[in-house]
């Protein structure tokens, strides 16, 4: 039984989470092994729900190895770090359905694992990447939460769930008990669809914006403006901008990295562009590798008005050879906000720029193919947490047009053998969003709700008298509180 639990618990992490997750499946991933929680030893809790979580996520080693190149010694720690982690919050689980607190065996899990991402997001240069919230990107209705709790909130809810059912059907629970967790996940759960209905309703009718993403055919690496394929690239993407143009676009997104330029060689790129985007009456941003000064940004470049906004989240070990920004930069005479890929990673980095009057994001972007979904989607639900209009033109990954409730408006795939373009109308968002204004208040909720669950596994237990005490299925004598 116990061997059966974590396999399909591993299976259901699997196929629930990852580059490529099936909705839904993350709600019943950890319930076969929360099952176990309280029926078996509290040593046997830890292992079932560490290998279960560290055999459901071992598909992203070869991600972050190969792909992003980020040392075996920090991915050991973060998959086993995180599995360990999961391992002991099932533990906990079991720990304080034994002592009779089965409230606080419900929030165990969820508060618990929402306080770690939250800590993760703070403390690591990932920011909040590593969340398994993303997995329900494509559920509207729920990821509307958001928009008052970041992805904290989603994290929470995608928990809560199996907890909840795990306590309900563990023996020691009394009927008294049930319903009172029954009805108030219930009224969680209802409150939590009427809102992400209620939100997708009402959206206003406000101004849109006619908005073009092209990823230009190119070499697979960065190339130089100043060189025959350089020349060839600006020439092809103008063609494209004038195309998007006749069509009613008023900005245009290319990817980032696109070029590589220098103070002497940038005007090769930056004068064909300012004179499409002046002929033509709108701003075009380029996503390219800039060196002046004596340093090399990644930066992402509006024409007509040459405004350089410099990439302020770096990728360790892959952009060692940048200076990260520190500057917000918005496209001249418009509530547009210049950022680039990993940036859209960082919640506060987003709150930021819609703190400060942005409407929406423009976003040069460099994916890795295989993460095409899953770091579009991360970059939705910024739009969504914020209330912000996301316009992001990867190479290598999916061109992504989405409103401010996370509608995808176009979008398509990416591939440097090929030019690839879209062209959206974007409504324009009128209000920030509660998270917006009070960011990451529901991360430091987890964190003190979770200390309460750990205080009441901690606090000595007693049992009245005349309170008989079930036998589980397996024959396990277990106490209740009174």
């Amino acid at each position: 039984m116990i061997a059966a639990a974590v396999a399909l618990s591993a299976v259901l992490w699997h196929f629930g989470s990852g580059l490529r997750p099936v909705p839904g499946l993350a709600f019943l991933a950890p319930l076969p092994v929360l099952l176990l929680a309280g029926r078996v030893s509290p040593a046997v809790a830890f292992v079932s729900g560490t290998v279960a979580w560290l055999t459901g996520e071992l598909q992203m080693w070869t991600y972050l190895t190969n792909t992003l190149e980020q040392p075996a010694p920090f991915t050991v720690a973060l998959l086993g770090g995180s599995a360990a982690v999961f391992g002991g919050l099932v533990t906990l689980t079991g720990i304080l359905l034994t002592r009779g607190r089965p409230a606080a065996a419900t929030l165990a899990l969820p508060a618990g694992w929402t306080a770690f991402e939250f800590v993760v997001s703070l403390t690591s240069s990932t920011g909040a990447w590593w969340s398994i919230a993303y997995a329900q990107a494509d559920v509207r209705p729920l990821i509307q939460s958001a928009s008052l709790t970041g992805v904290w909130g989603i994290t929470f809810l995608i928990l809560l769930a199996p907890a909840a059912i795990a306590v309900l059907v563990h023996p020691a629970v009394t009927a008294a008990q049930r319903l009172r967790i029954a009805s108030a996940t219930a009224v969680v759960a209802v409150g939590v669809a009427a809102f992400g209905a209620w939100r997708l309703a009402t959206e206003p009718q406000r101004e849109t914006v006619r908005v073009g993403l092209v990823a230009v055919a190119q070499p697979p690496d960065f190339v130089p403006v100043d060189t025959p394929e350089g020349r060839d690239m600006v020439t092809r993407a103008v063609a494209e901008i004038d195309r998007l143009a006749d069509q009613g676009a008023r900005v245009v997104v290319l990817p980032e990295k696109s070029w590589r330029a220098d103070e002497s060689t940038l005007p090769l790129l930056a004068d064909p562009l300012t004179e499409v985007a002046a002929r033509r009456d709108i701003h075009v941003i380029a996503g390219l590798v800039l060196t002046r000064t004596g340093e090399t940004i990644n930066a992402a470049i509006d024409f007509p008005s040459r405004t350089v906004y410099a990439k302020h989240y770096l990728i360790p070990g892959l952009e060692d050879e940048f200076a990260a920004g520190t500057a917000y930069r918005q496209v001249p005479g418009e509530p547009w906000s210049l950022t680039v890929c990993f940036d859209l990673d960082h919640p506060a980095l987003v709150r930021a720029n819609r703190n400060l009057g942005s409407t929406m994001l423009l976003v040069p972007a460099l994916d890795f193919t295989d993460d095409y979904w899953l770091h579009s989607r991360m970059a939705v639900l910024r739009g969504i947490e914020s209330g912000l209009a996301i316009a992001r033109a990867p190479q290598l990954g999916e061109l992504v047009a989405s409103d401010a409730r996370g509608h995808i408006l176009a979008s398509a795939r990416t591939d440097t053998s090929r030019t690839t373009t879209v062209l959206a109308t974007i409504p324009q968002p009128s209000a920030p969003t509660l998270y917006a204004r009070f960011g990451d208040w529901f991360g430091w909720i987890a964190i003190a709700l979770f200390a309460i669950t750990l205080i009441g596994a901690a606090w000595p237990h007693t049992r009245a008298r005349g309170t008989e005490v079930p036998k589980d299925p397996i024959g396990k004598r277990i106490s209740l509180a009174p």
